[in-house]
């Protein structure tokens, strides 16, 4: 059975996307690269509402990250208490892309079903490993958490948000560069049947 996303839905308040109640944590960067954790407090298709610590200025730019959902860009379009409100802007294909995931999200809190292991997190055994970048240099990195999609390394070298590097053997691209560190989005996710403390990549 396939429920719809339950719709938020203000008086007086003109809304062009149906918007689903989640409380996704995440992480968001402003224009000066300052980063902070979020929660959000309903997602669309079109925008999100976040409680931040940080509200930024109206207009801004703003990068959010969740694991659910991936990068999301957009602008600061309201303040709100404790957060505020960012438009989505993507493409039409990740736009689809994004509708199923609202749907899944939406469908699995309703039936009461438990998170979807491709979000979830682990520490490998061994977190020692290696960053290629495109220019060919490497540099030693540490593993900080990794998923099925992608990892969380820290390390002394930095690469441009969305240049492709290897972590191991394995082609990523930076989703997210932080204070001595990068996150990164494998380009073929790992296999469940190796996805475990022992993984090596």
């Amino acid at each position: 059975m396939n429920f719809r996303p339950k719709i938020s839905a203000k008086p007086m308040e003109r809304r062009r996307h149906a918007r689903v109640k989640l409380a996704l944590l995440g992480r968001y960067m402003l224009e000066d690269r300052r980063e902070f954790p979020c929660q959000t407090n309903d997602v669309s298709v079109g925008g999100l509402s976040l409680t931040a610590p940080v509200r930024g200025v109206l207009g801004e730019r703003v990068v959010a990250y969740f694991d659910a959902l991936g990068r999301v860009e957009g602008t600061i379009i309201r303040h709100i208490d404790f957060g505020f409100v960012m438009t989505a802007n993507m493409p039409a294909s990740k736009r689809e892309k994004l509708v199923n995931q609202l749907t899944w999200l939406a469908n699995r809190k309703t039936l009461g079903l438990p998170e979807d292991r491709r979000h979830e997190r682990i520490v490998p055994t061994d977190s020692n490993t290696t960053l290629r970048f495109p220019d060919g240099s490497t540099a030693p990195a540490r593993i900080v958490d990794i998923s099925v999609s992608g990892a969380a390394v820290s390390c002394t070298s930095q690469a441009p948000m969305g240049s492709m590097v290897h972590i191991g053997r394995r082609p990523a691209r930076v989703v997210r560069v932080f204070e001595h560190g990068l996150a990164l989005e494998f380009a073929l996710p790992l296999s469940f049947d190796v996805f475990d403390e022992n993984v090596v990549l």
